[in-house]
């Protein structure tokens, strides 16, 4: 057959325009019925078979149009029918599938529109259908202390559907609240803004372990899947990689060839070690950040390195525990702690050289030890791929040390929406309030937060506003009410606490009630510093306690010390801390000139912050009362008067 005449008599009758008619309208019941089926609970199979019936239908109607067409008297062979009536039933035929490819085409858009509009947003259809959180799993061991397994399989979990960049997954920091069976699904769900939820329990016996898992629908809390795994402790990571394939394939979500490599990987063969790492990260995953959870980690995920050398996500999280540690007034930070830092660190990298985990280490360890902001930014954008909290965290810290407000602010909502009620985000937003001198907005942020012990950084920043607002009468109660209870997990000692309370009983005007305070703190802080001599965070709380028993001597003294330990020189980012501190001392141990000479330095470089802010700003020299003795000083008047970093939107 000559192709040109053949082209032509498909044009003729129609098979072309058939062809694209049976494409759209395909293409439509397609989309309907992957939006109808999960609505009637019918399986993902009858959206395959509808899938697979169009496509074989396919060919069948192309054929049927070549040999068929449509008439007043019926469907009849176009052989048998007259060239003259053919053409003329053909034409007529043309433009019942026009009519039919623009009607389709105008329902497709109509629902494009529909989907678009605000009202799908207040019924909650704008939850994307690929978005997940996964719950805390029960501990069903008989032995209570196996929790750290439960909560591992759980992270492990976790971890690899985060990889899938086709999915919306919600971070453990923001599911950790909830109970493993919580009775409202639904409303667990909007408050986290998923639509899915995966529960699981876990039993762990010897070496044997049932892991059971269930993924439920949170609008009409239907169970989409769900399974149990009787397995050898040897072969858990196929069950954690089994159930990850198992809800991308009920959520729809496309897995790329790299995705589904990390997903089923096995990061170590030896149990043992395993379990080992398990038990470190479950101290690694705890809120606070204290010596006995610090040291828990530690000594877990070093044996776990130990029974497996080349265990790159166990290095990788020994890295970033010693990188915090390194940071924290809880642990000692050694010249050891910080090589093993570096070691840990490079050793993943090495293992495993795209291991997110590891790049986030490298970060942490950059940013934590050697303070390299940059690099360690770098790092951090390496790593984004995983969508953690954490991660998000330390962008907008570095934003905050650079006084960059309004991108330190988007980093935050964008941890916010993940994680809508984290306590320490809402507080660091009021930090920067305070720093653009935005009291109003700063107290707005605090007024549904419960300043307590349990997050040193927001009680801090509690504090902080009650000290710039000069009205510390509501916070002195609650900060005896903590120190009641002194409880030694809390990440913050005792003794700064204490100091806290004597600023808020000076700032209220009761100074013989300071004084003790302040006796107290110093006794607290010179015996936690004999433990931890090299922990620079600390002597700059010991210098500020001396400031306010009027100790100039020992407080100066302490500075300098401070300033020996973390040379700016050698430390970009933290170096600028014991600065800061020596300018509060000076300003209040009549040393004006040294006092502006430090915040001269600290207002033109960027930092992490000092005691117990963020870095200095012109707005917030204006407010705190510690630099009150350099109001009348022209120079202070100058540097006051500087322009603050533009404001940015709550």
């Amino acid at each position: 057959m000559n192709p040109t005449k053949f082209l032509t008599e498909l044009k003729r009758r129609n098979v072309y325009r058939a062809a694209v008619a049976y494409g759209v309208v395909a293409w439509f019941l397609t989309q309907l019925t992957t939006q109808v089926f999960p609505f009637f609970e019918i399986p993902n199979s009858a959206v395959r078979f509808v899938v697979i019936a169009l496509a074989v239908g396919f060919p069948i109607a192309m054929l049927l149009s070549w040999l068929y067409e449509f008439t007043p008297e019926g469907i009849v062979r176009t052989e048998d029918l007259h060239p003259a009536q053919a053409r003329s039933i053909q034409r007529a035929t043309g433009r019942i599938l026009d009519f039919i490819i623009i009607g389709v085409l105008l329902l497709v858009i109509a629902m494009l529109i529909v989907g678009r509009r605000p009202f799908y947003k207040q019924t909650g259809e704008s939850i994307s259908q690929k978005s997940i959180a996964v719950l805390p799993f029960e501990n069903l061991s008989e032995e209570k202390a196996n929790a750290y397994f439960a909560d591992g399989v759980q992270d492990e979990i976790l971890t690899r559907l985060s990889k899938i960049a086709d999915l919306k997954v919600i971070s453990r920091t923001s599911t950790q609240h909830y109970n493993s069976a919580p009775e409202n699904l639904r409303e667990i769900a909007r408050q986290l803004g998923v639509a899915h939820i995966l529960e699981g329990r876990v039993q762990k016996s010897g070496d044997a372990v049932r892991v059971n898992v269930q993924l439920i629908k949170a609008a009409n809390d239907s169970h989409l899947w769900a399974d149990t795994f009787d397995r050898k402790l040897t072969d858990i990571f196929s069950v954690e990689s089994e159930v990850a394939k198992a809800i991308a394939d009920q959520l729809r979500a496309k897995l790329t060839g790299q995705e589904e490599q990390v997903i089923a990987a096995k990061p170590t063969d030896n149990p043992e070690a395993y379990d080992a790492y398990l038990r470190g990260l479950a101290y690694a995953l705890k809120a606070a950040y204290t010596p006995t959870n610090a040291l828990g980690a530690q000594k877990y995920l070093r044996e776990a390195v130990r029974l497996d050398p080349k265990f790159a996500l166990s290095w990788a999280l020994l890295s970033s525990v010693d990188a915090s540690g390194y940071l924290s007034t809880s642990v000692q930070p050694t010249v050891a702690l910080r090589e093993e830092a570096r070691q840990a660190a490079e050793t993943a990298l090495t293992l495993q050289p795209n291991l997110g985990e590891a790049l986030m280490a490298k970060g942490y360890y950059h940013l934590g030890c050697l303070k390299e902001y940059d690099t360690a930014v770098r790092y951090f954008e390496q790593a984004r791929q995983l969508r953690n909290g954490n991660l998000l965290t330390q962008h907008a810290l570095s934003y905050i040390a650079l006084r960059r407000f309004p991108e330190a602010l988007r980093k935050l909502a964008q941890i916010l929406n993940i994680t809508p009620d984290e306590v320490a985000i809402i507080a660091l937003k009021a930090s920067i309030a305070q720093a653009e001198g935005d009291l109003p907005r700063a107290s707005a942020l605090l007024a549904p937060l419960h300043p307590n012990g349990d997050n040193p950084y927001a009680l801090g920043t509690h504090v902080y506003q009650a000290i710039l607002e000069r009205r510390p009468a509501q916070i002195i109660p609650r900060l005896k009410e903590i120190l009641a209870k002194p409880d030694p997990a809390l990440g913050v000692s005792n003794g700064e606490l204490r100091f806290y309370l004597g600023w808020a009983q000076e700032v209220a005007g009761d100074h013989g009630a300071a004084q003790e305070s302040w006796r107290q703190a110093r006794s607290e802080l010179e015996s936690f510093l004999k433990e931890q001599p090299e922990n620079d965070l600390l002597i700059g709380d010991l210098a500020l306690t001396n400031m306010g028993l009027g100790d100039k001597a020992a407080a100066l003294a302490l500075t300098e010390q401070a300033m020996a330990a973390v040379p700016i020189e050698k430390d970009a980012v933290f170096g600028p801390i014991p600065i800061e501190i020596l300018a509060r001392v000076a300003a209040q141990m009549g040393e004006p000139d040294r006092a502006i000479a430090a915040l001269q330095k600290l207002l033109s470089i960027p930092y992490a912050g000092g005691f117990p802010a963020g870095p200095l700003t012109p707005a917030l020299l204006r407010l705190d009362p510690m630099f009150d003795p350099l109001r009348s000083d022209p120079r202070f008047q100058k540097l006051v008067a500087s322009p603050t970093p533009k404001k940015a939107s709550p």
